[in-house]
């Protein structure tokens, strides 16, 4: 193995081995807590244009499987990881996880302090990097992460979204023969998701739980959806700003009343910007499988699985027209609200579980009961 590096924007540099494709990428540097399900962090359409560090010492070990992919192909511009495993073992591995993303040309930097990366980026926030297999020579690479693109005013929804619209009617599937899952039901009612980095056990759960789901572009008119005659309309998560999206929050204003809506982490901040909210970056962001969330519904606390780096700002919130349903224990921010007026609801946060708990599965039959009462 070669050396690789990972350099940031304020000219600090890690240097470790090279264990994926002898390439250089660039994006913005961030962490994910979790501890297992790596493989749905690498396929999340939500960390386009982004190199991600996982704090789990041991990366890899597991292999990969196909059922686990949350999209066609990796999303992540690169990996940084304490080990990766050469070893991989599980009987439902097909393929090696470096094999996976050097596919795809995506370099991994192992044999890394994360824990001593991971605390500088917490103290002074996710910041632009370059990761190299090719190049040593560190002031370049500063350079090079000096001139990448902000995060803030990306617009990446629209480049990861689908060019076509599709049906999907997969159902969630066991993992293991001790998983118990029952069949899903026949559809009773069809779903219009926007795709704006669809995330593929979003759409299982939505099967799961009783619906027939169409996936539309993440530019696709209010107009155009409501021809399809939906009984309630999906918004997903993504990549990027949601500041820039102004054609999707003017698409979803348009159907606020129209029909039930539900949406999950840029779907939340996109009905945030159109019920006349603002959003805002946060400092390094959430993500990880282990968030603690409040509903203010019932009180309880539900173990939650994130990945986001902006988010809605609670004080921006007209509560007369919306009301605040979920908050984050870790750091108060807002997780979730619903309209007053109107079959409308969303979270931050990640309920479909991949990776991450179940506590939020509930969420999906809220939105199949805001269909029956619009019935």
């Amino acid at each position: 193995m070669s050396s690789a590096f990972l350099a940031l924007e304020d000219g600090t540099v890690f240097q470790g081995r090279s264990f994926g494709a002898p390439a250089e990428r660039s994006g913005e540097v961030v962490f994910n807590t979790a501890l297992t399900g790596y493989q749905e962090v690498f396929t999340d359409p939500s960390y386009a244009g982004q190199i991600v560090i996982l704090t789990n010492p041991q990366i890899g070990n597991y292999g990969t499987t196909p059922e686990d992919s949350e999209a066609t192909r990796p999303y992540i511009e690169g990996l940084a990881v304490r080990e990766f495993s050469p070893i991989t073992s599980n009987w439902r591995s097909d393929e090696d996880a470096r094999r996976f993303l050097a596919k795809h040309d995506i370099p991994i930097i192992s044999e890394l302090d994360t824990r001593a990366l991971v605390r500088h980026l917490r103290a002074q926030g996710v910041m632009r990097g370059v990761l190299s297999a090719i190049e040593s020579d560190a002031r370049k690479l500063v350079e090079k992460a000096r001139r990448i693109p902000r995060m803030a005013g990306l617009d990446l929804a629209s480049r990861v979204s689908t060019t076509a619209t599709y049906s999907w009617n997969e159902p969630v599937e066991a993992c293991s023969p001790s998983e118990h899952i029952p069949p899903a039901p026949e559809p009773r009612f069809h779903v219009v998701a926007y795709d704006f980095g669809i995330k593929h056990n979003i759409l299982r759960r939505l099967v799961q739980a009783g619906c027939r789901v169409t996936v539309v572009p993440a530019l696709t008119a209010a107009e155009d959806v409501l021809e399809l005659a939906p009984d309630g309309i999906f918004l997903s998560n993504g990549p990027g700003d949601p500041e820039p999206l102004e054609t999707q929050v003017s698409n979803v204003r348009k159907l606020i009343g129209k029909k039930p809506v539900f949406g999950i982490c840029l779907g939340h901040q996109i009905l945030g910007l159109a019920v006349g909210g603002r959003t805002y970056k946060l400092k390094f962001g959430h993500r990880g499988a282990n968030h603690p969330v409040i509903n203010r519904l019932t009180e309880r606390v539900e173990i939650t699985s994130h990945n986001h780096g902006f988010a809605v700002d609670p004080d921006s919130l007209n509560l007369n027209e919306v009301e605040i349903t979920h908050v984050n224990l870790n750091d108060q921010t807002l997780e979730g609200f619903r309209h007053r007026h109107h079959p409308v609801f969303c979270v931050q946060y990640h309920p479909e579980a991949a990776p991450g708990p179940h506590d939020s599965h509930y969420l999906f039959d809220d939105f199949v009961k805001l269909m029956e009462n619009e019935q």
